[in-house]
């Protein structure tokens, strides 16, 4: 196709596609899909070779969340029985993400669900990021708080954070739709002002929401126009309780499709598979791997992923590495610019839902992690409610049980 080959030059050269170029990966057929992923793949490999990025979320404060977003779990009203805990200590926290950093994980992601942190709430998780790094040399810490005031972001970075993560999750005309209790616009400063902080700045989308193909290349359009280092791709877990439970719009298709785009419209950054990966992909996870170079190991904030084991056997299955605590992740023109990360001195941020947050399932702060267990796939109908797929986090922080990493 020679829509594929354009893109792939683009991609090579760091161009950006036209609107036009992006709708029309969004709207090729599934007789065409993997010729789509083997060009996206070849862009994929070109800036990250077969290096995949482990991730490891680590839910700092559950539940009861003030914000309305209409995607999460723990948002205010929702009737989703999930764990609901208050902050954990900086010990617990460390412990909770040492269980991922001995499964393969570089990074920590730390998430609070709430608008956004106090005060003490900045000083808490500094604490914990110092808990953290005394005893993991040259892991890589990323926050996800909800929106930052004057002045947190610059604590962050001094307390040792590396990232901090805040998604768009939609596009921009649709946002009033999802969530009111806060605005677009207060999501971008935030990206921004984690910017300037210079941490590394990780931001990305919620696909299945409803949302149109437009939508869909609106907000990767204005994700590139932001420059994060990491684009989470969270696709939406349905969860009971939450007004979009009934929203059931992905096929394993349609999410490859999306990843594809991305990767074009964002060649150069970490483009990160996040929350629902195992709901939606399901047994097409293998391939998502040609257009993403990053993953959460394990659980998500709210819900169970796929064990950490089974990520790690796909990942060689597949033909790739995990990328070790040495290795730079972003490309050598990318990885001096934000924040010090992708340097070694930092083990080569670059992330960010990173963490986890901001994912597209549940936690809050926009996060939306990915639920359930793999099972066995039914036919992959747009549609189809694969509820027996989403299953609500019983283990890990906030737990006497050891988690899943």
């Amino acid at each position: 196709m020679d829509l594929l080959n354009t893109l792939v030059d683009k991609g090579l050269r760091r161009e950006l596609p036209t609107r036009e170029e992006a709708l029309a990966v969004l709207a090729t057929s599934d007789d065409d899909l993997l010729d789509v992923v083997a060009a996206a793949g070849k862009v994929r490999r070109h800036w990250f070779g077969r290096r995949v990025k482990l991730n490891y979320l680590v839910n700092l404060k559950s539940g009861l969340c003030p914000e309305d977003c209409s995607y999460c779990s723990q948002r205010l009203g929702s009737k989703a029985d999930i764990l609901k805990y208050t902050w954990l200590k900086p010990d617990e926290a460390s412990e909770a993400a040492a269980a991922g950093l001995a499964g393969g994980a570089k990074r920590v992601c730390l998430v609070a669900s709430g608008r956004g942190p106090t005060d003490r709430d900045v000083d808490r998780v500094s604490e914990t990021i110092k808990a953290i790094k005394d005893q993991n040399e040259g892991v890589e810490v990323c926050a996800c708080l909800g929106l930052l005031s004057d002045g947190q972001a610059e604590r962050l970075r001094e307390a040792g954070a590396d990232a901090y993560n805040h998604n768009l999750n939609t596009s921009e005309g649709t946002y009033g739709d999802i969530t009111t209790t806060h605005t677009y616009a207060d999501r971008v400063e935030t990206v921004q002002k984690a910017h300037a902080a210079g941490l590394s700045a990780c931001s990305g989308l919620i696909a299945g929401m409803g949302e149109t193909d437009e939508d869909l290349v609106d907000v990767v359009y204005s994700l590139r126009e932001l420059d994060p280092d990491s684009v989470p791709v969270n696709f939406l877990i349905p969860f009971e309780g939450t007004p979009l439970a009934k929203e059931w719009n992905l096929t394993p298709q349609r999410c490859l499709r999306i990843l594809a785009m991305v990767r074009f419209v964002c060649p150069d950054v970490e483009v990160r598979i996040a929350g629902g990966r195992e709901v939606h992909l399901r047994t097409m996870q293998p391939l998502a791997l040609h257009l993403a170079n990053s993953i959460f190991l394990g659980d998500y904030l709210t819900s169970e992923g796929q064990a950490g084991k089974a990520d790690l056997d796909m990942i060689a299955d597949a033909g790739f590495e995990v990328e070790g605590a040495d290795q730079v992740t972003l490309p050598e023109h990318r990885a001096g610019e934000a924040g010090g990360c992708g340097s070694h001195a930092s083990a080569g941020c670059g992330s960010g839902a990173d963490a986890g947050c901001g994912s597209g399932a549940e936690a809050g702060c926009g996060s939306h992690e990915a639920g359930g267990i793999c099972g066995t796939a039914a036919v992959a109908t747009a549609g189809e409610a694969r509820t027996d797929l989403v299953a609500v986090r019983r283990r890990g922080a906030g737990t006497d049980l050891a988690p899943n990493a």
